[in-house]
């Protein structure tokens, strides 16, 4: 891994360089889906003949390819969008590159951010920074491993109920969640608008820390955007800790509960209380995402039907004949799958037997949070209930990787923070990290703690 530190005093053409020659050099792994390589070197030269200086000039970094970027197509690693090329940038990439950084390319994802191991993408899955057997978790699969092989010191994902926590969990890297409606956005294609959140992957808290406060703040084209509150922050007082209880169970592997252990007696250690908490509505958080997320799907994707954008099929004879065609090829099997359960939850006669009920039951969810942050500052839980799994494990078991979400989706559906902080490894070496959760807006809180105990390693 290497940090944005190492990178400072060199030029920007050096690093850039070396960025791309590391990517070349890990193509095994299938990280990238495009490597912007011209474009990245031009913007390199331009930097080191200016004078004038940002705060990341001339750091290299990688985004997921749901963002839209110029320099290669934005796929979101679906047939549909194979050659879709961005007439604009993601607001967060503008953001950064008005502060000199400069992205080399575009990470590989499950199609549409669908899925919790990159194995759902059109282009192949991408493999596991420690053990090229396993899963590199998902959906910001490509851009975690970029990070934890050190290609670059940060990469862009974006997480709407657990793509950045839980394959930064499973690569050892820092993974970062923000309140809803912290960054904007605009230009990212969209899953489901009500949780997507765009965040970032780093190997150290202080690197998050810069990342997120050039990304933050309000966006007059994203309207759920917030006025810029993050302000990196110490820790000047020994604080409250909660261990959610309903996370901790013989359910999760022993190896994640021992790990969470470990690291509730190193916030012990460094004077902070640690106590259990109980979130009974927590268990139905699942049930609660995987109705109301797959709804905003079947409405977002409904905008791609090969006719406006995207790849159309061939030989048609009919216009309903190229919708349908050009769907059903453009889409993987989990994207359909998600339509569907959408499609059924909102149809008539089912709305209020299961949307509305979930939407009830999330604000439920939300007034719990809240009442413990009443009492504790943070909540601490595992990312994920395993380390990194095989390949192939649970591709033919939808139920089996819908619950590897069931740690990080209670946040998401109520907006809150929360980052993967990497914490230790298996006997196999695989990494397992810990998630840390606060209260709307309190981002620079939850990097303070992780800076905190880092720096006591």
């Amino acid at each position: 891994m290497s940090t944005i530190s190492d990178y400072q005093n060199n030029s920007a053409v050096e690093n850039v360089t070396q960025a791309i020659m590391a990517a070349k050099s890990h193509e095994s792994y299938n990280i990238l889906i495009s490597l912007t390589e011209e474009r990245a070197l031009a913007k390199a030269r331009e930097i080191d003949a200016n004078p004038k200086k940002g705060k990341l000039a001339g750091i290299p970094f990688i985004a997921k390819d749901n963002f839209l970027a110029f320099g290669a197509s934005t796929t979101a690693a679906a047939k549909l969008l194979e050659t879709f090329e961005a007439p604009l940038q993601a607001a967060a990439i503008e953001k950064l590159e008005a502060e000199g950084a400069i992205c080399i390319g575009k990470s590989n994802l499950d199609a549409f951010a669908h899925g919790g191991s990159t194995e759902n993408s059109y282009f192949g899955p991408t493999k596991n920074a420690y053990d090229q057997s396993k899963v590199a978790g998902g959906s910001s699969g490509g851009s975690a491993v970029a990070t934890a092989l050190g290609i670059v010191p940060f990469a862009l994902g974006t997480d709407t109920g657990g793509s950045i926590r839980q394959p930064a969990s499973f690569n050892g890297v820092i993974g970062v969640k923000p309140t809803y409606g912290m960054v904007s956005r605009f230009g990212v294609v969209a899953m489901a608008s009500g949780t997507d959140c765009i965040g970032c992957f780093t190997s150290t808290a202080e690197d998050a820390e810069l990342v997120c406060s050039i990304i933050a703040g309000k966006d007059a084209k994203d309207m759920t955007t917030l006025e810029d509150y993050f302000v990196p922050t110490t820790i000047e007082q020994s604080l409250k800790i909660g261990i959610i209880k309903e996370l901790m169970t013989d359910d999760v592997d022993q190896s994640v509960r021992d790990a969470v252990a470990a690291y509730a007696d190193r916030m012990r250690a460094a004077g902070h209380t640690v106590e259990e908490v109980s979130l009974p509505i927590i268990k139905y958080s699942l049930a609660m995402y995987y109705i109301i997320v797959p709804a905003e799907i079947s409405s977002n994707l409904a905008r791609y039907d090969a006719v406006r954008y995207g790849t159309r099929a061939k030989n048609t004879k009919t216009l309903t004949e190229l919708y349908g065609k050009s769907r059903h090829e453009g889409f993987m099997p989990e994207n359909k799958r998600r339509i569907m359960i959408g499609s059924y939850v909102l149809s008539s006669g089912y709305y209020d037997a299961y949307y509305v009920q979930a939407q009830k039951a999330r604000t439920l969810l939300i007034k719990a949070f809240n009442e413990q942050f009443s009492s504790f500052d943070v909540l601490l839980s595992p990312v994920a209930p395993t380390p990194a799994f095989s390949l192939g494990k649970n591709t033919t078991d939808p139920i089996k990787m819908y619950l590897e979400d069931a740690m990080t989706v209670p946040a998401s559906l109520a907006g809150l923070p929360a980052i993967s902080v990497p914490v230790g490894a298996t006997s196999e070496g695989l990494p397992i990290g810990v998630q840390l959760i606060a209260k709307a807006k309190n981002d620079a809180l939850l990097l303070a703690v992780a800076k905190s105990l880092e720096e006591k390693l």
